[in-house]
């Protein structure tokens, strides 16, 4: 690393955007960023946000892709709301995105690309360079398709090539800035490229070139630096949510003994849940990628069927098709796990961008009268936790359950601490033994109402199975109306006493006070900051995130009774807010809804949060 006289300020945290067109290396730039930043010890969460098109038009505002990293010295929930740093690699991302960086925050710009033709296509009357507008922001206008082209002209690259590295110099900007080291990133070049050096070559030349650039011109006379988070000792990682549920899955099934089955079809943003599975076959995982959204869910029924854990993810187009065969799954009462990563809808929507959009669809998306369990994982990390317990529910009470995670978390990462198998919670399937002479299939377990599970070809064990309604105890056919409403009642009360064995709701905060905020899933992070700011000023204010919607927890009704007003903010129109007016018409709800495929910012909640606290 390259000596410095410049002043260094600490920082307690920081947040840096990346943004550029969509062929700029900006996800790439943001999570080899982040991946230095684990490396330093920093906590952090990232947003990465990108169109849907694979090459949308080149220099537009639909166009812009984006990588947002919010990190510190202290535990960080969200990927932030404004930015410090801003790097933007066109005019198109600079006009997009320089709304969300703060006043007097560092801007990073390629002003090679700042030509009359691609300003005027980001939608500029002038050059932004050349009049005041940007006058407000430290501002470091790089020659950055230059140099990097010069930084490269003794390895004989094409010009094509030479300019894909072109995203390597604006970070080498941005470690200069925060004092980053070199290592990490040159380790990522030789396991990416180890089979071409001169790309090796190319990529640590052009990282370097920018380092220097801007130490050269003193782009900064400040430099910053965030010391490591104090974290509990054991091994940590960078993860993203999708990683972290496919993880989860990895280790129910290390510790429940049973074989994993993904049948899955890929669909934006769930298709690395396969991806990840599919890459850990060594851990005799099958996964399957089947023709299509229902092959794959009804490949995973036969699976379960057959005695493995079985999975099936999708996104909410997929979980749409998937409804007929987990009222399917529900009927035969087989442990399934179905994941759904939320995007932006109806229909194909908005495929890259977030949403919360699909819990009615969850909850009551089947014919007939029946439940089925809903989680919803609120971090990346927790996305590995909530996989694992979505797993357990499943086979220890034998019905189907929905995850529910977003393509902002599950896109997004964390620092992730990766646990022992051995101290995660103990997975119990509830298998049929051989020749046991009190077998029957749809016999029950008085405490969970859950039946055996019996493994075909296991000797005295035969039973039927399939879609039609079962008669009580034996499973033979019937279409008897008593017996349709009693396993009715069974099948919908064996999810109601999932109650007893999930955790208490937990209160963040004062356990009552003026303001109980609730949020499901992955808005988390957002709402805990807002909370936590308001709580600063002095206010009785508290967050109730829940992860277990369907049953909700039963302390829930006590925690809603000791505040005075109730807000329920969520990405959508009001959907579970509408679901507690179902379950708790007790109570009266506020409600704050976003629908725009982005996540809360903090400010807009806690407006929000502040004005309710007024009319109290």
């Amino acid at each position: 690393m390259i000596e410095k006289a410049q002043k260094i300020i600490e920082l307690d945290e920081v947040v840096v955007k990346f943004v550029g067109d969509s062929g700029d290396g900006m996800q790439l730039t943001g999570t080899l960023f982040s991946d230095n930043t684990a490396s330093v010890g920093n906590d952090f969460a990232t947003f990465p946000d990108y169109p849907s098109e694979i090459r949308p038009p080149h220099n537009t505002i639909s166009g812009v892709s984006g990588f947002q990293i919010h990190f510190g010295q202290k535990p960080v929930h969200s990927s932030g709301d404004v930015a410090d740093v801003l790097v933007a690699m066109n005019p198109a991302s600079l006009r997009a995105n320089l709304k969300n960086l703060k006043p007097g925050g560092t801007l990073i710009l390629d002003a090679d690309t700042f030509i009359d033709k691609a300003v005027e296509k980001a939608g500029y009357m002038q050059n932004p360079l050349e009049d005041e507008s940007l006058k407000d922001y430290h501002l470091i206008a790089a020659p950055i398709s230059r140099l990097t082209k010069e930084s490269v002209s003794e390895l004989g690259l094409d010009n094509k090539v030479a300019m894909k590295s072109r995203n390597m110099f604006a970070l080498g900007i941005t470690y200069y800035l925060f004092n980053r080291d070199f290592a990490p990133t040159d380790q990522y070049f030789e396991r990416k490229f180890g089979k071409n050096p001169l790309i090796v070559q190319a990529n640590k030349s052009v990282l370097r070139a920018g380092y220097i650039y801007a130490e050269s011109v003193a782009a900064s006379a400040t430099t910053y630096t965030v010391q490591p988070a104090v974290l509990p000792k054991g091994t940590y990682r960078n993860i993203t949510g999708n990683i972290a549920t496919a993880w989860g899955f990895i280790a129910a099934a290390e510790r429940s003994g049973l074989e994993l089955y993904l049948g899955s079809y890929p669909i934006t943003p769930a298709s690395e849940i396969l991806v990840e599975l599919e890459k850990q076959r060594q851990l005799n995982i099958k996964a399957f990628q089947a023709e299509d959204e229902i092959a794959g869910i009804c490949s995973a029924i036969g699976a379960s069927f057959a005695g493995s854990l079985a999975l099936t993810s999708t996104s909410g187009p997929g979980l749409s098709l998937k409804s007929e065969a987990i009222g399917l799954a529900l009927m035969t009462e087989l442990p399934l796990v179905i994941v759904d990563v939320q995007r932006g809808g109806p229909s194909t929507g908005l495929p890259t961008k977030t949403e919360q959009s699909d819990l009615m669809q969850a909850l009551y998306g089947r014919n007939g009268e029946g439940q089925v369990v809903v989680l919803a994982a609120s971090s990346a990390t927790n996305c590995f936790y909530f996989a694992y317990q979505a797993a357990k529910l499943a086979v220890e009470h034998m019905t189907p359950v929905i995850l529910l995670t977003d393509g902002y978390i599950a896109n997004g990462s964390e620092v992730f601490r990766i646990p022992s198998v051995a101290d995660l919670p103990d997975i119990k399937p509830r298998l049929a033994k051989a020749n046991d002479p009190d077998y029957a299939p749809y016999r029950r377990d008085e405490a969970t109402l859950a039946r055996s599970w019996a493994i075909p070809g296991t000797e005295g064990l035969r039973h039927r199975i399939g879609g039609l309604e079962k008669e009580d105890i034996t499973g033979s056919v019937s279409h008897d109306p008593d017996n349709h409403q009693k396993m009715s009642e069974y099948r919908d009360a064996k999810v109601q006493r999932i109650a007893r064995y999930i955790p208490q709701q937990e209160v963040i905060g004062e356990p009552e006070g003026d303001l109980l905020v609730v949020g499901w899933g992955g808005t988390y992070g957002a709402l805990r900051n807002a909370v936590q700011e308001v709580q600063n000023e002095g206010k009785k204010v508290s967050l109730c995130q829940f992860n277990y919607i369907n049953p909700l927890p039963e302390n829930t009704t006590e925690i809603f009774s000791r505040f005075k007003r109730i807000v329920v903010c969520e990405l959508n129109f009001g959907q579970f807010v509408n679901y507690l007016r179902i379950r708790h018409p007790e109570f009266t709800y506020a409600q704050y809804n976003k629908l725009k495929g982005l996540p809360f910012k903090v400010s807009e909640l806690t407006k929000k949060f502040n004005q309710i606290l007024e009319e109290i």
